[in-house]
């Protein structure tokens, strides 16, 4: 039952998602979480090695669409200068805007990852729209008011999957 919060990979940050080997795979799109995945919850723009890190998956031509459960505005002061297209408000895990995303990169699901640094929302919503999922450890230490529940929640599930031996890596 609680497969569905499983990832299918497990990296420390978004810089060890490498974009040629996203290519080799025959990936073409990334949706990605926002805050805690890609910068800190409050950090309004990204940081030169982000900004390398969306040339890189540029120059693979994969396309990139962040979906975001965060208001328009903290989601567009990010995305805009990036030139990176955007869903904010997503709902996730509402498998939704996931499949918008998809379409709207002109896709098909076996060609998109999510990456995404919560189980109860990234990887949830991902897994239940039949895209490859990639939890990446949270950027910030600090999290929101329903982050932190979240954060519980997925603490319970990782240590049940943990003692049943359904987990691949170390905390």
């Amino acid at each position: 039952m609680l497969n569905v919060f499983l990832p299918n990979e497990h990296v420390k940050s978004v810089f060890e998602v490498s974009p040629s080997k996203l290519k080799e795979l025959g990936i073409k799109g990334v949706i990605t979480d926002l805050d805690n995945t890609l910068v800190e919850w409050d950090r309004p723009s990204a940081t030169p090695e982000l900004v390398e890190w969306f040339k890189e998956i540029k120059e693979q031509g994969i396309t990139v669409t962040i979906v975001s459960n965060n208001n328009e505005k903290r989601v567009k002061e990010f995305a805009d200068p990036l030139g990176i297209p955007f869903i904010f408000e997503a709902r996730k895990p509402l498998v939704r805007a996931f499949k918008r995303a998809v379409k709207e990169m002109g896709l098909q699901k076996d060609e998109v990852v999510v990456i995404g640094d919560q189980l109860l929302t990234d990887v949830f919503g991902g897994n239940r729209s039949g895209l490859h999922t990639i939890l990446v450890v949270p950027v910030a230490q600090t999290d929101g008011f329903f982050t932190k529940f979240n954060r519980l929640v997925e603490r319970r599930i990782l240590t049940w999957m943990k003692r049943r031996g359904m987990l691949y890596w170390e905390d």
